[in-house]
């Protein structure tokens, strides 16, 4: 589903609806502008600047060069989550998907995180597949059931899972030491990069341990949806 326009997009945000993707035509200006892009900035929505001829090709309505995407899913407030799951009494595991672009990985991440009790899926809201009906399909509804923290500051939510107490696990092939060989305490955030630039320098600087999978064969790597269904199930194991 779509929003046209600057109004009525203002209105959606400040109802509280979860908007997946916003599209701005480039060159666009004024004083109702930057009271939306406030907003998007502070909700963390992904906004991107685009020739009007892209925005046509959605529609042939007056879109006043904005064209909002609604979200497929809910979006949680990663503070909000920590303190309801440890109020609560849980030790909880939660995944982030640092640079994870492809939505049918994404997708396959959530459904692995949802089959082994991971707590909550931490997506930052720029350069991260989109969580729409492809991403939904391909998580088999797991992305339905699973709290989604989309997040503007990779380096921040660290920082901040770390002041209440997560341990950060960052994977990554080049890692000497391979989960399964000390039992990981809890709570704590596990952290996942695209196939092709891995983990982000910032995120394997704050981690508190960088593991590998142990592997017998000779190709290099593994699919990170894969390798993230094998991380939880070793997590599922030690709880």
């Amino acid at each position: 589903m779509m929003i046209f326009g600057m109004r009525p997009l203002i209105e959606a945000l400040d109802s509280g609806r979860d908007i997946d993707k916003v599209l701005v035509q480039k060159g666009i200006a004024g004083d109702l502008f930057r009271q939306l892009r406030q907003l998007l900035e502070s909700t963390g929505t992904p906004m991107q600047f685009v020739p009007v001829q892209k925005l046509n090709q959605y529609t042939s309505q007056n879109h006043q060069g904005i064209i909002a995407f609604l979200s497929a899913v809910k979006f949680y407030e990663l503070e909000n989550m920590i303190n309801t799951d440890l109020a609560a009494g849980k030790t909880p595991v939660y995944a982030l998907a640092d640079g994870i672009t492809d939505v049918r990985n994404f997708g396959a991440i959530a459904r692995s995180a949802e089959c082994f009790g991971i707590d909550g899926i931490i997506l930052p809201s720029s350069g991260s597949a989109r969580v729409n009906a492809d991403a939904v399909k391909t998580s088999a509804g797991a992305l339905l059931k699973l709290p989604i923290c989309r997040i503007s500051n990779t380096v921040d939510a660290i920082h901040l899972l770390k002041q209440n107490g997560f341990r950060v696990i960052s994977f990554s092939e080049k890692a000497t030491e391979a989960i399964g060989e000390k039992k990981i305490p809890t709570p704590a955030v596990v952290i996942f990069g695209s196939e092709e630039k891995g983990v982000s320098k910032m995120a394997l600087k704050l981690s508190d341990k960088v593991l590998k999978i142990n592997m017998h064969g000779t190709t290099g790597s593994l699919n990170v949806s894969v390798a993230a269904g094998i991380v939880f199930h070793e997590l599922a194991k030690n709880r």
